[in-house]
């Protein structure tokens, strides 16, 4: 990369704006890439060590507790990351859940600035019925998932080698080249260079470009 070429600083995201359905959302142009997973599945975790930001995603002790769809601004002008809500605890009444996948499904299918999503999944429990739905929705609307197999730091090397290679092969066979798959630790700050690569890759077209002629 060239000096005069753009650099994403994720420790610059700064909130923007929450919204509970797509109209509130921000403007929908410049590129965006966001984050969504199970409850519980270390996807705030995830965000705030990318950013180095202890508290830019509220990690609650109560799974499911963000309700919003959550806008953060990058330092470069029209990129930003997004937290997607929460999805699947058990405790969330059935309307809340009704409500959420509603919004959630809308945001995914007509936000058009939407460059790629992020779908975090605890490493000892993946693909649940959310992974599911939300592979099945990439598939359909050919919209590029890369997924952070999250808290490696539980599991021994050996172990989530496997996982990883078992959800690589399977979702490969689904998505071909709109998905890839890593591990990552927020606790010991593993895959955070890697996760940073694919960014780069979604939100500035150039990193894309480079990326497809090193693959």
């Amino acid at each position: 990369m060239s000096l005069s070429e753009p650099v994403i600083h994720y420790s610059s995201a700064r909130f923007n704006t929450s919204a509970s359905k797509l109209s509130q959302c921000p403007a929908d142009e410049g590129a965006e890439v966001a984050f969504a997973g199970r409850s519980n599945a270390g996807k705030s975790s995830a965000i705030n060590t990318l950013t180095q930001h202890t508290q830019l995603a509220r990690v609650s002790k109560t799974p499911g507790r963000t309700q919003l769809i959550n806008f953060f601004d990058l330092n470069i002008e029209g990129l930003r990351l997004v937290d997607l809500p929460g999805y699947g605890y058990a405790k969330v009444p059935i309307a809340l859940k009704q409500h959420w996948q509603k919004h959630l499904d809308a945001y995914l299918q007509h936000r058009q600035c939407l460059r790629g999503v992020v779908l975090v999944m605890d490493i000892r429990h993946p693909m649940k019925e959310f992974d599911e739905m939300m592979v099945q929705w990439c598939q359909s609307t050919g919209v590029p998932l890369h997924v952070l197999l999250t808290k490696t730091d539980k599991l021994k090397r050996g172990p989530a080698q496997s996982t990883l290679l078992q959800i690589r092969k399977s979702l490969k066979a689904a998505l071909g080249d709109l998905v890839s798959v890593q591990t990552f630790s927020a606790l010991k700050k593993t895959g955070v260079d890697q996760l940073k690569e694919r960014l780069d890759a979604w939100l500035l077209p150039d990193s894309e470009d480079d990326a497809d002629d090193q693959a």
